[in-house]
């Protein structure tokens, strides 16, 4: 019954980053807490987000530690509806609530 998963959600951002803030603000608009890693000037985070996600650009977003991509690629998972699965906002296809 009433047992939520935890949903860990981390994204590694720079300060004028216009895609980071678009994703955070996707985040936001989903109720979904997250850690953000301010990696602007911060060489040590930068280089621990290039070996988790093998990608160079930000934003960079983990979700229980398997890393997603990017803004767009974030914003494609929305579209698709995966988004909410990943992020426990959703139940599952096929598990859909069936009213009586």
């Amino acid at each position: 019954p009433g047992q939520t998963m935890s949903i860990k959600v981390e994204i590694y951002t720079k300060s004028n980053c216009a895609y980071c803030r678009r994703a955070k603000e996707l985040l936001r608009i989903k109720g979904v807490d997250f850690v953000e890693y301010d990696i602007t000037n911060e060489q040590l985070l930068a280089a621990e987000m290039r070996l988790r996600s093998q990608r160079q650009g930000v934003p960079e977003i983990f979700v229980n530690d398997v890393p997603i991509g990017g803004c767009s690629d974030l914003f494609d998972l929305d579209e698709r509806g995966q988004l909410d699965v990943m992020l426990g906002l959703a139940q599952p296809f096929g598990a859909t609530f069936q009213p009586a």
